[in-house]
């Protein structure tokens, strides 16, 4: 036990250390600037092409999604997901030594083993298709849709609308996703690090106040016209349509595509949203109180 509460401690100081440092050196695979950078540049977009031209460029509650973003992006794993995380591999690394296995040794295929190009783009879309999954799961069940109410609480989306979320949302996703992506594992972290922002741009650009659908490739990438209709008060079955993070694929693929108009000036939010809170803390609670 001793073990574990060593690692769940000195995950805080080795991620502060690590945060510390992200602030205070640049280099090209600097998290902090790199989201600094990507968002900058696509509010940037909001201002000069600006899709709902009543919608002021600071929105309604735009100062509670730019806090949500650093939130969920810096402060949620210096709080809890990055000790939960070192301490979760340990758990199942000891397991599996039971078997004489490690994490490493389950791998299927490693996709580092490929020319990096192409193996990037192969972890991209099965980690993307395994992020689909777990997006209709928080819609279809009702606790995981109590935690995903949060995403779908504005009224007004930009940019920071992407990561707005409730910290239970970034634990499903990673609890979920640990497993498939493990078997498919090999890269380095400047590695990860490029496909990683690839998707934070695809999903800035999804949710900001740009009416952009990518012309031909709206049937591969995901887009600010297709995403809209996601966050639709009106939805067109129970569960809603256009599940996609980056990629728009596998919602034409398995029939969950939904964009019958233009979209420009639609409700956003859900049936029941009176009954969620405006507040920061009170949405983080939300889930445990229903």
């Amino acid at each position: 036990m001793e073990k574990y509460s060593d690692i769940f401690l000195n995950s805080y100081s080795g991620y502060f250390n690590y945060l510390l440092n992200e602030i205070l050196y640049w280099k090209w695979d600097n998290y902090f600037y790199g989201l600094l950078f990507i968002s900058l540049g696509v509010w940037l977009l909001e201002i000069v092409f600006p899709w709902r031209k009543n919608q002021p460029i600071f929105r309604k509650d735009f100062w509670l999604d730019l806090f949500y973003m650093f939130f969920n992006f810096f402060l949620f794993n210096l709080i809890l997901l990055i000790a939960l995380s070192n301490v979760a591999e340990t758990l199942l690394n000891d397991f599996l030594s039971l078997f004489n296995l490690q994490l490493t040794s389950i791998q299927v295929v490693s996709l580092s083993e490929l020319p990096k190009p192409i193996g990037l783009i192969v972890f991209f879309i099965i980690s993307d298709f395994v992020q689909w999954n777990i997006h209709r799961l928080l819609h279809r069940v009702p606790f995981l849709w109590n935690i995903h109410k949060t995403h779908h609480s504005p009224k007004q989306m930009g940019f920071a609308t992407q990561f707005r979320y409730n910290w239970m949302e970034a634990v499903v996703y990673k609890s979920i996703q640990y497993i498939p992506l493990i078997l498919i594992g090999g890269f380095a972290l400047e590695d990860v690090f490029i496909v990683h922002f690839v998707a934070i741009a695809i999903g800035h650009l999804n949710h900001a106040n740009i009416g952009w659908d990518y012309g031909i490739f709206k049937y591969v990438f995901n887009n600010p016209k297709m995403h809209i209709w996601h966050h639709s008060k009106v939805l067109p079955s129970k569960y809603g349509a256009n599940f996609g993070i980056s990629l728009s694929i596998w919602d034409y693929l398995f029939k969950t595509n939904h964009i019958p108009n233009d979209g420009k000036d639609i409700e956003l939010g859900f049936s029941d949203e009176e009954e969620f809170p405006n507040d920061f803390i009170q949405q983080e609670l939300f889930p445990f109180k229903k």
